[in-house]
């Protein structure tokens, strides 16, 4: 996906429509919010297994960004999506460690575990793309990595 420094959707893949097919119609109006989308109890929420904690993590880096560079509709963001997701998990929590919290996501072929990986584009004269980012979703284990090949391999066969 890339999204925008609001967290809205700018371009999505095959993936992004796969992972999104089950999510409410109205969340995929434009402007999609992707952190709305992945912790509202209508888009992507009930398919996350690890949500008290995914949800946090979300959370917290729309938190941090928040105090780079404030913005109004950030913060109003964030004010909605504490008042949706799971009770805080304690900072002691075994499942909750911050900054590298993989998603783990039900799926019909079962659990699929990913991570997510942040580019930022842009130079120091192009503050429009400077505001984009590449938002990625890596398989975590060999279980999930075997699932989005085979997945990979019959999109590529549907599309030829």
């Amino acid at each position: 996906m890339i999204v925008d420094g609001h967290g809205d959707l700018v371009a999505g893949n095959e993936a992004f429509r796969s992972l999104t097919d089950t999510v409410a119609p109205e969340l995929l109006v434009p402007p999609v919010s992707i952190p709305r989308l992945l912790l509202h109890p209508k888009g992507m929420a009930p398919r996350i297994i690890n949500l008290d904690t995914w949800a946090w993590h979300v959370i917290e880096a729309l938190g941090r960004e928040e105090e780079r560079h404030p913005s109004e509709r950030r913060e109003a963001l964030i004010a909605e999506l504490e008042a949706i997701v799971p009770k805080r998990p304690p900072a002691s929590s075994l499942e909750y460690v911050g900054l590298a919290v993989p998603l783990r996501l039900s799926s019909p072929e079962g659990e699929l575990q990913l991570l997510t990986t942040l580019t930022r584009f842009g130079t120091a004269e192009d503050v429009t793309i400077g505001e984009l980012r590449l938002e990625a979703f890596l398989p975590a284990d060999e279980a999930t990595a075997s699932v989005l090949a085979r997945t990979a391999r019959q999109w590529q066969r549907e599309t030829v």
